[in-house]
């Protein structure tokens, strides 16, 4: 006989999923308009730099701090950063929340399953959004800073995106001495490059899914569901 799981997780990504607009480039622009206005005459540099991206000239990583150094500068200070992420938390939660991401954290909860939050997102900023949604456990990007504590451009290990996330997960799970055998994984995302964790989980869900998603999620058998826009 099968023993039960004996502990349920339910693991959300969270921009386009339980959010309706990435997050990375509007925290840039939103933190820039308050802390260095003039910065915002960079966002061409960054439209190049992503061309550079695109033309597989730039890694994933090495973009995400060019486009952080240029909107945001060499270093921001601890309390300055904290100010910011939270008003953009606050932003975000009051305007840009999927009606069924908000529907389905509650019923998760209601199921009785620990919440986790896996994202590409600077932790910086994805832990006040997290914090407002009751989430506890947030696994995410890490930034670098120095010994005063303020904020810099590099990043503190590797994004946590694609295979890395998935690993990342993994460790989380080893961290917090959960046995995966026992544990019944739910996993909630929007995009392809998610198929690591997808196909590591016990039930993976399709969140108002990109078209290889959609198409990944019907070969695959995989549940699909439209959480508003």
């Amino acid at each position: 006989m099968i023993d039960p799981p004996q502990a349920s997780i339910a693991i959300y990504d969270l921009d386009r999923t339980i959010t309706r607009l990435p997050t990375w480039t509007p925290f840039l622009v939103f933190a820039a308009r308050r802390m260095h206005p003039a910065r915002l005459w960079l966002l061409p540099a960054i439209g190049v730099a992503v061309a550079r991206r695109i033309a597989g000239l730039m890694h994933r990583d090495r973009l995400k701090e060019a486009m952080h150094r240029l909107l945001l500068g060499p270093e921001v200070p601890a309390a300055r950063l904290c100010e910011v992420s939270d008003e953009f938390a606050d932003w975000i939660v009051s305007r840009h929340l999927r009606p069924g991401a908000v529907a389905q954290l509650a019923a998760d909860r209601a199921e009785g399953r620990r919440i986790v939050i896996a994202t590409a997102a600077h932790r910086f900023y994805a832990e006040p959004i997290a914090r407002r949604l009751g989430v506890a456990d947030l696994i995410a990007t890490e930034a670098n800073h120095n010994r005063a504590g303020a904020l810099l451009p590099e990043l503190d290990g590797p994004n946590c995106y694609g295979a890395v996330k998935q690993a990342m997960i993994a460790a989380w799970f080893a961290s917090t001495k959960l046995d995966r055998a026992n544990t019944h994984t739910r996993f909630y995302s929007d995009h392809v490059s998610d198929r690591p964790t997808f196909d590591w989980v016990d039930e993976p869900v399709a969140v108002n899914p990109h078209a290889k998603l959609r198409t990944l999620a019907a070969a695959r058998g995989w549940q699909v569901v439209d959480w508003g826009r």
